[in-house]
């Protein structure tokens, strides 16, 4: 049995069946969900006041029991209100003891750099209400998101058009305008020699690669062995665009970096989705399109 400890950062969860639906899932299967209140709770777009959402990640510092899993409800938009809210560092302290197993993604990138610059790994995956509450249950996702909270170990395969490398570093990102969001903050950690992976939805082409450009400009993409790019979810071009398009855009990227860049990883906001330990070490293989990741060093259920 799995505690699910949820919390609501950011935006108020306007589908309430689907958050109900995953509740159901996860109890069926003889897990607990504690902190359901915090549901209902909404301020305008929010899921709830600044300092009742502050106070679902400070209240982290305080939570006890092994096995448990910390899952937000859902993103949206919210989280950078919070940033100097929050005391990370005593969040950071607790980590140390039985670490909590932290999952989300999307506008929870933001928490997730924060406690990552502290020297927390967090899992960049599912939440309850997109996820778990989907209408139909994704088995790959499930089996990802299990895999990783309960292996020290394991491996990620998929297909990918990049070139042939091999590299390593520390596994860092998610989505790509929250991480965008931080540059210039506190919260953005510095990591050198990482393989970056990032993921969004809803952003044209164009604005993908302002975004990457930005990252690239600041210093961070070129300090990298590598560049994992997942789901860009939305991201269809127009008539306008004449040819221009996401794998275009990539073909760009490459251009302007001496690392690899690579695609295709099943990772972002699509119901297919890995589960990726955010400050855990990789070991990045690609060899004739076919792109290998061995993960491990991250915390997980025992």
């Amino acid at each position: 049995m799995t505690l699910f400890h949820l919390i609501a950062p950011s935006g108020y969860c306007i589908n309430q069946q689907a958050a109900a639906r995953g509740i159901q899932r996860l109890e069926a299967n003889g897990h607990r969900v504690e902190n359901q209140e915090i549901l209902i709770r909404r301020q305008q777009r929010f899921a709830g006041t600044e300092s009742e959402r502050a106070e679902d990640l400070n209240a982290l510092a305080r939570l006890g029991g092994k096995n448990t899993v910390v899952m937000p409800v859902r993103g949206g938009y919210g989280a950078n209100r919070l940033m100097d809210m929050i005391d990370w560092s005593a969040i950071a302290v607790r980590q140390q003891q039985d670490p909590l197993l932290i999952c989300g993604h999307s506008d929870f990138t933001a928490v997730q750099m924060a406690l990552l610059d502290k020297g927390v790994i967090t899992f960049s995956g599912p939440m309850l209400a997109g996820n778990f509450g989907a209408e139909r249950l994704n088995d790959f996702t499930m089996d990802h998101f299990w895999r990783a909270l309960t292996e020290p170990e394991f491996t990620l395969e998929w297909q990918t058009p990049a070139q042939d490398c091999r590299t390593e570093g520390t596994l860092w990102g998610g989505n790509l305008a929250m991480l965008t969001s931080l540059i210039g903050t506190p919260w953005l950690p510095a990591i050198d020699n990482g393989i970056l992976v990032l993921e969004d939805i809803n952003e044209h082409p164009y604005r993908v690669e302002r975004m990457l450009l930005q990252l690239f400009h600041a210093g961070i993409l070129g300090r990298q062995n590598a560049v994992v790019l997942g789901s860009f979810s939305g991201a269809e071009p127009n008539d306008y665009d004449a040819g221009y398009d996401l794998p275009v855009m990539i073909d760009y990227l490459q251009s302007r970096l001496n690392i690899p860049v690579i695609s295709g990883l099943d990772f972002g906001h699509e119901q297919r989705t890995v589960t990726l330990p955010l400050g855990a070490q990789g070991q990045l293989t690609v060899n004739n399109g076919a792109a290998s990741l061995f993960i491990t060093g991250h915390p997980t259920i025992v």
